[in-house]
């Protein structure tokens, strides 16, 4: 009976594996969490019994049923997740390569406990140290990965690192893979015993601190990006302000020379110069500054939109700007500011590629609640707007566009929505931030 329970103790690892990879996942899950623990725990369960009476009967390693078991798994992983794909199999090969280390670290100490062990699986002692070690991982990697890790995988603006992370597991699991002796009894030849075990250990440590060097970088690069979006945001206001500034000068100095005006105008009633007044008030009312200074209560916002206005303006672009926020907000500025300046730089981008006569950009924001802001945004476009799945694809590449992908990305993280329509040549994009519950 013991013989039976040594392979299904290797498989029982997948337990505390599937554990530690969900830790970071959640507020990304598909599946209410009850369900998905009775759903993952009687499957992992059953895989235990069954693949281990399987490996006993065949006597073969676990570890030619784990490779296949851990690529279903991943896909049945990523299937649960609202994250993407990336992201999802990365923590996943994380976990794994975690836990090669710690399965060679264990061949070790059961090579010492059992050195006449022949057979494909760990001893009995050797099977347990080995989900001893796995469990206690999880109890020590449990508020990392519940909330550093987290916030990495909630993070957009380093969506581009996942990329290059899977290199780094996937490399130690090769190497675990294959430093495994085919005949258990070289670890007892000479000197090689300790020396695997100071390389099982070393590699363990490596790639710990590789994970938290890539935690290090990606905060790093999480910080730049931000001061890269604030400095942008504030550029804008800087530019609002100096708009602002000019319209007070030349309001002051219109009314200085309003006086002259009025003894010109005098004058040409005097003479009875009804085309020469007619032309003068003409002239006179294009000198006089838009009245249209300030759009919305809040600073940032008002910067981002005052950028755009202005720049609608000098295009000649017919722009209605309807921003009903408060100057105090539960939701990020920061997110809103950008959310606006990708929607409105879409909708300039869409209003230069369509006729002059048919540009129009309308832009609506209001508080729905506390803690919610809708955000609307319409313009005409020129009738061809790529679609593939229910997704609007860049004019400029293949895929979904930069900037409604950033847009989807914020609105989803904090648990909102968005939204992109096209009907008789009017695009629209409806968002849903939430913020903090006051």
């Amino acid at each position: 009976m013991t013989e039976m329970l040594r392979p299904m103790l290797e498989l029982a690892v997948l337990i505390p594996g599937t554990l530690l990879a969900y830790l970071p996942m959640k507020q990304h899950l598909k599946i209410k969490m009850g369900a998905l623990t009775a759903i993952w725990l009687s499957t992992l369960l059953m895989l235990c019994i069954v693949g281990g009476l399987f490996c006993y009967s065949f006597e073969i390693k676990t570890i030619s049923l784990i490779l296949p078991a851990f690529m279903l798994m991943s896909v049945a992983y990523c299937a649960t997740l609202r994250t993407s794909i990336l992201k999802s199999a990365n923590i996943a090969l994380a976990v794994c390569g975690v836990y090669a280390c710690l399965a060679s670290i264990t061949r070790a100490i059961d090579s010492i406990v059992y050195p006449k062990n022949i057979e494909p699986w760990f001893g009995l002692t050797g099977g347990i140290v080995f989900n001893i070690f796995c469990w206690i991982f999880v109890m020590l990697a449990f508020y990392p990965a519940s909330h550093a890790v987290c916030d990495l995988i909630d993070d957009e603006n380093i969506a581009h690192t996942w990329y290059v992370f899977w290199i780094l597991p996937a490399v130690f699991i090769t190497i675990n893979i294959f430093i495994i002796p085919w005949n258990p009894n070289i670890l007892h030849t000479g000197r090689i015993m300790q020396g695997y075990i100071v390389i099982c250990c070393t590699m363990l440590g490596l790639l710990l601190l590789f994970y938290a060097l890539f935690y290090i970088m990606a905060k790093s690069l999480n910080n730049n990006h931000k001061l890269t979006q604030e400095n942008t945001i504030l550029y804008m206001q800087q530019e609002q302000y100096n708009t602002l500034n000019k319209a007070i000068e030349e309001t002051r100095h219109a009314r200085h020379d309003m006086r002259h005006h009025l003894s010109i105008l005098n004058s040409f009633v005097k003479r009875k110069d009804w085309a020469g007044l007619e032309n003068y008030l003409s002239k006179m009312s294009k000198s006089i500054p838009s009245s249209e200074l300030k759009l919305c209560e809040n600073n940032a916002i008002d910067g981002v939109a005052g950028h755009y206005y202005h720049r609608y303006k000098d295009l000649e672009i017919p722009c209605v700007f309807k921003l009903e926020l408060p100057k105090e907000l539960s939701v990020s500025e920061i997110d809103i500011c950008l959310v606006l300046s990708n929607l409105l730089e879409n909708a300039l981008e869409a209003s230069m590629r369509t006729a002059p006569d048919k540009r129009r950009i309308t832009v609506f924001a209001r508080m729905h609640s506390d803690n919610v802001v809708l955000i609307k945004v319409e313009n005409f476009y020129n009738g061809v707007v790529k679609e593939k799945n229910g997704i609007f694809e860049s004019s400029k590449h293949s895929g979904e566009g930069i900037g409604t992908q950033s847009v989807r990305r914020i609105a989803e993280k904090g648990g909102g929505y968005c939204r992109f329509t096209q009907k008789d040549s009017i695009f629209t994009a409806d968002v849903m931030l939430r913020g903090k519950s006051k």
